[in-house]
């Protein structure tokens, strides 16, 4: 079985060993030992808090295949994103001048120094072990971090986004970086956002320039991956869009990838998903489930992907599902169809 749960302290030799091959970019998940056993307490902290409010809480999730004990891909949910400290992008400003004599118009953009996103929710950490790459997985890892919302909706604001990793070429070196950040800060793409992904984000406030930055000044290299993905997180971009994100109009100060967001209760699946109780399970492994389902709990939160069957006598799934779900009859669960228009006959009443 498959399981999406929160981190635990024993998972970090596993969480070193995926980001060994997550590469510059993803700062969230560094390969560096004490800063992913700080993102593990500081989960821990969140899934046990008693509110979730008034400060900001990372509830940082795993992919674990049950039967190996592996640990193939993270994914993560941050509430109260610029509450402990400073969170930085760039807003996309369009100003337009004209001038009557002679008759001339100019349209600009500028790159504005912005706290745009305090207080807001943020999913992040999103990454998949490449060799454990299959259908369903990605979506059930992305997912998962909506049944949380949507099982506990109290806990997040109201607006949610996601940072999008910025194109960089065959050599890891962004352009975006090389215009404007090295130019202030005198080092690599690949330092700034290893110093960044250990957390140490307060030099971003001491050195970046403070005043607008007009973009036609930028060398054209630059100015073309302005709100450019990541070859690599096309597919996460994507999956983000089809849940309803959108672009905010703000990009990441480092590689200049896109920032997109959407109101919690816009998101497809939290809008999809239904709360039910469990009826009974019946023998047999979820195959190809066509759902995905969690149990109702906030630290004992775990989400899979099963088939889900209404009934006259109830809501059932097989064995193996509600074991791992750790649900028994009676149990209340959330569940959500994996993709849109599979409100098929694993629904229809028999």
């Amino acid at each position: 079985m498959i399981v999406v749960r929160p981190a635990a302290q024993g998972d970090i030799d596993g969480l070193m060993a995926l980001a060994g091959k997550a590469g510059t970019g993803l700062t969230t998940l560094p390969p560096h030992a004490p800063t992913l056993e700080g993102k593990i307490t500081d989960s821990i902290k969140a899934f046990g808090h008693p509110t979730g409010l008034g400060e900001r809480l990372k509830y940082f999730l795993v992919m674990e295949d049950t039967e190996t004990g592996a640990i193939i891909g993270t994914s993560a949910v941050v509430a109260g994103i610029g509450l402990d400290k400073p969170f930085y992008c760039y807003r996309l400003l369009h100003i337009t001048q004209a001038s009557n004599d002679p008759e001339m118009r100019i349209d600009t953009e500028l790159l504005q120094l912005s706290n745009d996103f305090v207080g807001c929710t943020e999913v992040a950490t999103l990454f998949l072990d490449p060799d454990h790459r299959r259908p369903g997985l990605g979506k059930l890892l992305a997912k998962a971090r909506y049944l949380l919302i949507a099982a506990h909706l109290d806990r997040f604001a109201d607006r949610v986004f996601a940072e999008i990793r910025g194109w960089v070429d065959e050599h890891e070196n962004s352009p975006f970086w090389e215009a404007i950040g090295r130019q202030f800060f005198g080092m690599s793409f690949t330092e700034a956002d290893r110093i960044n992904g250990q957390g140490n984000s307060q030099f971003i406030a001491d050195l970046m320039p403070k005043f607008p930055i007009y973009t036609v000044l930028l060398p054209e290299a630059a100015k073309s991956v302005i709100g450019r993905p990541h070859d690599g997180a096309r597919p996460a971009l994507k999956l983000l869009e089809q849940e309803g994100f959108h672009f905010s109009g703000a990009v990441d100060i480092f590689d200049a990838g896109p920032e997109v967001e959407v109101h919690k209760r816009g998101i497809w699946t939290v809008r999809a998903s239904e709360r039910g109780t469990l009826a009974g399970s019946v023998d047999g492994q979820p195959g190809e489930g066509a759902y995905l389902a969690a149990n109702a709990s906030l630290e004992g939160f775990r989400a899979t992907l099963t088939n889900v069957v209404d009934t006259a006598s109830g809501l059932w799934m097989p064995d193996a599902a509600a074991k791992a779900l750790d649900l028994a009859k009676g149990d209340e669960f959330i569940f959500a169809p994996l993709n849109r228009g599979e409100r098929t006959a694993n629904r229809e009443r028999s």
